[in-house]
């Protein structure tokens, strides 16, 4: 059996080659924008990094995420999840290792993770984290069931 860190190592090789690459995504911390173990994202080379950005990320030295850019100040980039209700991840730009641009369904549609409305939605979703925990509670004992 492949373990992760292999998956990780090789999706992240192929991106520095150039290569698009579609990596599986699991938990639930990126609910409600990415539902793991049934999306997956679309991998890129991370540039041009901003606030709101998703990526995939060494964070802490000893974990890779996919999560949200929260804040970059100067070489120190700050992560959460949008599933997450507190707690952040910290690593350095040199530390991420890709760049999602796209929500790819169990059916196989690609949906691109930056068009206005997904960073209007995201923007939101930020400012109701004083109450996502709720949200999220009911999230998950009634839309996820019709998902799974």
């Amino acid at each position: 059996m492949i373990s992760d860190n292999e998956i990780i190592s090789n999706a992240i090789k192929l991106v520095n080659e150039g290569l698009r690459v579609t990596f599986p995504v699991k938990g639930y911390s990126m609910l409600p924008f990415i539902i793991g173990s049934k999306e997956s994202v679309d991998l890129v080379k991370p540039e041009n990094l901003r606030v709101g950005h998703i990526v995939l990320a060494w964070v802490e030295g000893c974990r890779y995420v996919v999560h949200r850019i929260i804040s970059i100040e100067g070489r120190q980039v700050t992560l959460m999840g949008d599933g997450n209700i507190a707690g952040v991840e910290h690593c350095q730009l040199c530390d991420v290792a890709a760049l999602a641009i796209c929500v790819v369904t169990p059916k196989g549609k690609h949906h691109p993770l930056y068009t206005p409305w997904r960073m209007k939605a995201s923007r939101l979703w930020w400012r109701l984290l004083p109450i996502r925990r709720w949200i999220l509670a009911i999230y998950r004992r009634t839309w996820l069931k019709f998902l799974t």
